[in-house]
């Protein structure tokens, strides 16, 4: 999602331009509306009120739930004084954050008042917007809808967020203080610079969409090197939670683990039983798909046993200094009756644990170091690890590019050489991981990783149905690549799941066996093997 313009599902209607702009212009920079849900027991939730109110949801969102579960989008919800929670569907279209209150009302049937107050943006600026439902929402339920009004205007006066800018956004007497985060930004993003003589005194946000990384980690700390590894591969994951905000912050700091690579799969922090895919996620006669799942229904449980990877967090013990660690468990032990938590995978990693890295967090649980301070640390740690893997990449990139010398007037312009996967594994000798990073392991069957899964996936894939209406030079063809890719997969010990390489085996004699007598010759000669 772009950091200013992002894109958003909800519909407005050709706005009145009066005063030299168009009406909620400014608005309409930050929010795409703002929305009260009611909730009943008996007749479900409701759209009580929408904010402007020439604001049109489209019949999708209307239809499910009143934006609450509309698919693709990523939802915050807030209970009341909460963290926020985070739902995300299919293309990210809007960022949805809730604030929910529920008390004991006698005047109302079931004895409880049920209600949200919505943001709707197009902003991956979760903090802010969090900060933003702080602020609002307590008020709101006091005066209910002359408030939310006056919020709305003033939202209407804020100045446009533009990158690098810092902004000061003054809602209900009290000014937030703001950095937009910029392309050009160092690595770890820049601070905001307090701009004095303000009155009243700003609140300053250090960040609009940073998670607290050592507080959704704390946990799993001492397998934080599987998970990036995982992420990195794009294997599919469920994060199994005992609240939504347990499971979406899990969720969005695993896929934001990898900075400053884009997690290109897909990720849903918090999926239910009403999500548009949950058919697909969750049948058992196809190979899981490759998204990072945060659930928190029990039901989940033995829907999921059949995937690779299943993480369940339970509330956080502490034990001594350091929060009680969850442990790996086989998936076999994996029950739906038990709670305990546990990391079930049979997924061995590739690079060994930083152990200066749990230390050096340890310390600073000891001197009480600031929570913000050792997410600092661990994104550091992250962002470096994840530097490390893609420069080799970039370097031999930068290699197969001629050089500006040798480009001249009396000359056609030189060719980008090919990339070579052989040719790009062996320079890792000599240029790889190891030059700027301290980490040991097997960085080499790290990138070899990426050709198990697309052996895996071809696998998996209906090769059979593919075939029938190729021509022989197109089946001849199949043959010989996937032959390659097998002698390759055996020559370089590729980790691979059981019957991979066996049932690949088996398509291409299948396939072969149906080739005229002439090029089954050919493709058993020895010359035609080692092609």
């Amino acid at each position: 999602m772009d950091p200013v313009t992002g894109s958003g599902s909800l519909r407005h209607k050709e706005a009145d331009c009066g005063d030299g702009r168009c009406a909620w212009a400014r608005f309409s920079s930050w929010l795409e509306c703002v929305c009260v849900v009611t909730f009943d027991l008996e007749l479900g939730q409701a759209l009580e009120l929408v904010f402007p109110k020439d604001v049109k949801l489209t019949e999708k969102e209307d239809a499910l739930g009143t934006l609450s579960s509309a698919s693709g989008s990523v939802s915050l919800s807030v209970e009341e004084g909460g963290p926020p929670t985070c739902i995300r569907g299919g293309v990210p279209l809007c960022l949805l954050l809730f604030y929910f209150r529920q008390v004991k009302d006698v005047s109302v049937k079931r004895g409880y008042f049920q209600k949200s107050l919505v943001l709707v943006s197009r902003l991956p600026y979760p903090h802010l917007f969090h900060s933003l439902l702080q602020i609002v929402a307590p008020e709101f339920f006091e005066k209910l809808a002359p408030c939310l009004e006056a919020v709305c205007n003033g939202i209407d006066q804020w100045p446009s967020p533009a990158p690098g800018l810092t902004l000061n956004l003054p809602v209900m007497g009290v000014v937030l203080q703001v950095r937009i985060p910029s392309i050009t930004d160092p690595a770890g993003g820049s601070p905001v610079r307090q701009q004095e003589n303000l009155l009243p005194a700003p609140t300053v946000l250090p960040t609009l969409h940073e998670l607290d990384l050592y507080r959704c980690f704390q946990s799993v700390l001492v397998h934080l090197q599987m998970f990036w590894e995982l992420m990195l591969l794009g294997e599919p994951v469920v994060v199994m939670a005992p609240s939504p905000t347990v499971s979406s912050e899990t969720v969005l700091a695993l896929v934001s683990s990898i900075s400053p690579l884009k997690f290109c799969c897909d990720f849903r922090p918090y999926f239910t039983v009403h999500d548009s895919e949950f058919r697909e996620y969750t049948t058992r006669t196809q190979a899981p798909p490759n998204v990072v799942l945060g659930v928190t229904n029990p039901f989940f449980i033995k829907t999921f046993q059949n995937w690779p990877h299943v993480v369940r967090l339970g509330e956080i013990k502490m034990a001594g200094d350091l929060p009680k660690q969850v442990k790996v468990k086989k998936l076999s032990k994996l029950k739906a009756l038990d709670t305990k938590p546990g990391i079930y995978t049979a997924f061995k990693t590739f690079l060994h644990k930083d152990k200066l890295l749990l230390k050096r967090l340890l310390k600073g649980i000891q001197r009480k170091r600031p929570s913000e301070v050792q997410s600092a640390i661990l994104r550091r740690h992250l962002l470096e690890l994840t530097q490390s893997f893609i420069i080799p990449l970039e370097r031999y990139m930068a290699s197969l590019m001629p050089l500006q010398r040798s480009v001249t007037a009396w000359k056609t312009p030189p060719q980008i050489r090919p990339f070579s996967q052989d040719e790009f594994m062996s320079s890792l000798d000599h240029a790889g991981p190891q030059l700027t990073s301290v980490l040991k392991g097997d960085w080499m069957g790290l990138y070899r990783k990426l050709e198990s899964l697309h052996l895996e996936v071809i696998c998996d894939a209906d090769l059979v149905g593919w075939t029938r209406d190729k021509s022989e030079v197109e089946l001849v063809d199949l043959i010989l690549k996937l032959r390659e890719k097998l002698v390759k997969a055996r020559r370089q010990r590729l980790q691979l799941k059981d019957g991979v390489l066996q049932q690949l085996e088996v398509f291409m004699e299948s396939v072969s066996s149906s080739l005229p007598p002439d090029l089954q010759a050919l493709l058993s000669t020895p010359s035609t093997q080692s092609t």
